[in-house]
């Protein structure tokens, strides 16, 4: 049976204009779409906000607790429980080299094994963001070297949770983040398929 998937396609753009973009990571724009369908009819407008993407580390240690982080969220008020992650801010750093790092200035933790789990849109009808998710084991002690935390990530608590803690965490709704959420039930379903 073939899989089911998403597939590739872009509508053109007849104008598109910048409402904000400065030297940080994230821009917004207007654009202005014709529908292939009706080439001949009018334009609509789409805002889009343009993301280079993130890449999520959800490190298991030998006893099955995952790091986890508490961290203050501005837009959306509220302080979550979260796995290390950063923004690909770097053209030229696949994925899982992001998810390294990011564990690593976040956690002070490198991995030795290292699994895809996840790629997904965080948001498609407005956001360009894409998730990596990995899930990194058998853990060690790292540095993070001359990294310095800022904002809130200076203010970020660092944590141990059970895997079964988060996982119930995540079906009873008190654990809201989507990367975490995604990455909990993706390593269930791989371990209920024996992977």
């Amino acid at each position: 049976m073939p899989l089911i998937g998403d597939t590739p396609e872009s509508w053109p753009v007849e104008s598109s204009v910048d409402l904000h973009r400065d030297d940080w990571v994230v821009a917004f724009r207007s654009d202005q779409v014709r529908s292939p369908r009706d080439p001949d009819g009018p334009t609509f407008r789409r805002l889009v906000v343009e993301h280079p993407g993130a890449c999520v580390a959800m490190a298991v240690d030998a006893d099955d607790r995952v790091l986890c982080l508490r961290q203050y969220r501005h837009p959306a008020q509220m302080r979550f429980l979260e796995l290390p992650a950063g923004v690909m801010d770097d053209p030229s750093e696949e994925p899982q080299g992001v998810a390294v790092r990011e564990l690593r200035e976040e956690a002070e933790l490198e991995a030795g094994r290292w699994t895809h789990l996840l790629s997904v849109w965080a948001s498609p009808g407005v956001s360009a963001e894409r998730h990596h998710l990995f899930l990194a084991e058998d853990l060690r002690p790292a540095s993070r070297g001359d990294f310095a935390l800022h904002h809130e990530e200076a203010d970020m608590e660092t944590l141990w949770v059970p895997y079964a803690d988060l996982l119930e965490g995540v079906l009873a709704g008190t654990v809201q983040d989507a990367p975490v959420a995604l990455a909990v039930l993706a390593v269930h379903a791989r371990r209920q398929r024996g992977q």
